[in-house]
């Protein structure tokens, strides 16, 4: 192999184990602990209180396990995905929800007040 093929090589190797780790962001409280916020813990299950304020976005997160939402307020969240994709997600208090396993994402609260929720996860 010459040295051209072999430097194009690594840099396709380089440039897929970057867009591999860009994917796997950390959970969400650890990912963002200004928004999320575990206030329960042990070994069956990890509940962590959500709280977007008006018009911002989270850092990257993922949600390693599947979770059930318990939302406190009437808001939307608009959904980013690592492959670019969006959706709004709007939520009702009191209305909880499953969600599964997501590898990275950001939410944004396109609500006209802050959003709070609930998760709650099993380990």
């Amino acid at each position: 192999m010459n040295f051209l093929a072999l430097s194009s090589s690594i840099a396709g190797l380089l440039a897929a184990v970057s867009a591999a780790a860009a994917q796997q962001a950390p959970p969400s409280y650890q990912g963002d602990p200004d928004t999320y916020k575990v206030i329960f813990e042990d070994q069956n299950f990890r509940v962590i209180a959500a709280n977007w304020k008006k018009g911002t976005t989270d850092k990257p997160h993922s949600h390693p396990v599947p979770f059930v939402v318990y939302p406190l307020t009437d808001c939307t969240i608009r959904l980013h995905n690592a492959d670019g994709t969006t959706r709004d997600s709007p939520s009702k208090a009191g209305t909880p929800f499953a969600g599964p396993i997501v590898v990275s994402h950001t939410a944004e609260n396109i609500s006209s007040d802050d959003c709070k929720a609930i998760f709650v996860e099993r380990k």
